[in-house]
């Protein structure tokens, strides 16, 4: 592979090889990836993935780190980390953002200037890219909302421009994420309200994940879906009728059932699922992939032998 590397080098002076992961993830977990490249321009990602097509390198695209569980072997490949961040308010309250502007920076943007959009997403870690890939959501509001258009490359390298329709946004979920095409850019459209009631609203989100969820320790945020209503087997509906929220469907939070199987707490290693917020997994400190992944396996199969529920995971393992 050190001839792999020469090339790629000669490529990319700025490439990295044996990287550890976990100093790339919000969870703090991972081996190494075998090559590791930073781009900041769409040409350099373009001409990266190209390269590493040719080499018969697999390759992985990275963004802020966060939903992401990256095995203690790491990943034989090529990881690109990215970091394009341009971020531009344009006319009529439209806001064009890169895939790598971290989703805290858009948000505080669209409260610079009063505007609508974004409010709800107060607190979320992350980037752009990542948001709109897993059609990511709290308190009601989801990206898709004010998604105008997204650029993104396909599977060949060419560049799409798609419609809100055509993003086939769904429940943490895209066109993208399904057919695993790389986010550019995003055209957002927000409009004009009161700066200080949405200021208000984004800190009492963030004061919420502050209080309500364990940002004490490294964590890749939620790890299970919520669980649709019409999933839960009829004869116990009744159990989590006074659970049940719109977001954006009617749901009961995965971590109900996890209380319910009395697995909060439960720790495999140096992992453990949050006494704080119970779809939460924590790094208690010097956790490892597999012991994360092992109280996933636990904690589905509890809970489908509770409930007959089936819970998705949200977030990714790399391997």
């Amino acid at each position: 592979m050190k001839n792999v590397f020469r090339i790629l080098k000669k490529e990319f002076p700025n490439i990295q090889n044996n990287v550890l992961m976990k100093n790339h993830t919000t969870f703090k977990i991972g081996g190494p990836a075998e090559y590791f490249l930073i781009v900041r321009k769409r040409e350099d990602l373009m001409k990266a993935i190209k390269v590493a097509k040719k080499l018969t390198i697999p390759v992985f695209i990275l963004g802020g780190g966060s939903n992401l569980l990256v095995s203690d072997k790491g990943f034989s490949g090529l990881v690109i980390k990215i970091e394009l961040d341009n971020l531009v308010l344009k006319k009529k309250n439209t806001i064009i953002s890169d895939a790598g502007v971290t989703m805290q920076n858009l948000v505080n943007m669209s409260l610079k200037n009063s505007l609508v959009a974004l409010e709800w997403a107060g607190g979320l870690p992350g980037t752009v890219g990542g948001a709109v890939r897993g059609n990511a959501g709290a308190f009601g509001g989801e990206v898709k909302d004010s998604i105008l258009s997204v650029e993104a490359l396909d599977k060949n390298l060419q560049l799409r421009k798609l419609s809100n329709t055509q993003c086939q946004f769904s429940y943490r979920s895209s066109i993208f994420k399904k057919k695993n095409w790389t986010i550019v850019s995003v055209v957002i459209k927000c409009k004009k309200g009161d700066k200080k009631t949405l200021q208000e609203i984004a800190n009492s989100h963030i004061k919420y994940r502050k209080e309500k969820h364990p940002l004490e320790y490294p964590n890749a945020g939620s790890v299970f879906k919520n669980v649709d209503f019409k999933k839960i087997p009829l004869r116990l509906q009744n159990l989590f009728l006074d659970k049940v929220k719109k977001d954006p469907f009617l749901i009961v939070p995965s971590a109900w059932f996890i209380i319910g199987a009395g697995l909060t707490g439960k720790k495999i290693g140096k992992a453990q699922i949050s006494k704080k917020h119970s779809n939460y997994i924590v790094n208690l400190g010097g956790a490892k992939a597999k012991d994360v992944a092992q109280l996933i396996t636990f904690a589905k199969e509890k809970i489908k032998e509770k409930y007959g529920v089936s819970l998705e995971q949200e977030i990714q393992y790399l391997q």
